[in-house]
């Protein structure tokens, strides 16, 4: 289930990165939806701000997490596009070549692709973390391995991929970063 992060020592940034739901092409399925509007009946606690990374299959996966909720986020729904890659092409040559589906594997069939990837959305992600009020929350729906490719950016952290429909929680407190499942 999502649910709020829990505050050590009082501030606390939280970002939690979803990847979309399923999909075909840039939409999603029927089941792609009901997933994402059952995944947002159970978000708990408010988003300062929900993103896209301007794929139709993330704004879509948004808007049914929103449907499900009921809930209003009051500083809306942005596009940030720096959470899609710009080379996706380049992602799937990798993954062709690679010996696994991990940032790992695509480590080893395309090094440079990981370490300029890695530091563009890790750098991405560290922008949205500065944008938050403290104790502010952010939803950004997305994709893997981006998604894993941001926290390796930015805390250093390899991270197994993520399903469809399922996410990790960033939470920054002063200059540190923790990682904790979203379940």
């Amino acid at each position: 289930m999502l649910h709020g992060s829990v505050m050590i020592n009082g501030m606390a940034k939280t970002v939690d990165l979803l990847r979309h739901t399923d999909s075909e092409g840039d939409a999603l399925t029927e089941g792609g939806v009901r997933a994402a509007v059952a995944l947002g009946g159970r978000l708990t606690g408010r988003y300062d701000l929900i993103v896209s990374s301007g794929a139709q299959r993330a704004t879509q996966t948004l808007a049914c997490l929103l449907c499900g909720s009921g809930k209003r986020v009051e500083g809306g729904a942005i596009v940030e596009t720096g959470f899609r890659s710009a080379v996706e092409d380049r992602w799937r040559e990798a993954s062709k070549r690679a010996p696994g589906k991990d940032l790992e594997a695509f480590r080893e069939a395309d090094p440079e692709l990981v370490e300029q990837e890695s530091a563009l959305l890790g750098s991405v992600l560290r922008n949205l973390f500065d944008r938050l009020p403290e104790n502010g929350r952010a939803l950004v729906a997305g994709h893997s391995p981006t998604h894993e490719a941001a926290v390796l950016g930015l805390c250093g952290q390899l991270l197994q991929p993520l399903a469809k429909g399922a996410g990790v929680r960033v939470v920054r407190e002063g200059d540190a970063y923790r990682i904790e499942a979203l379940d």
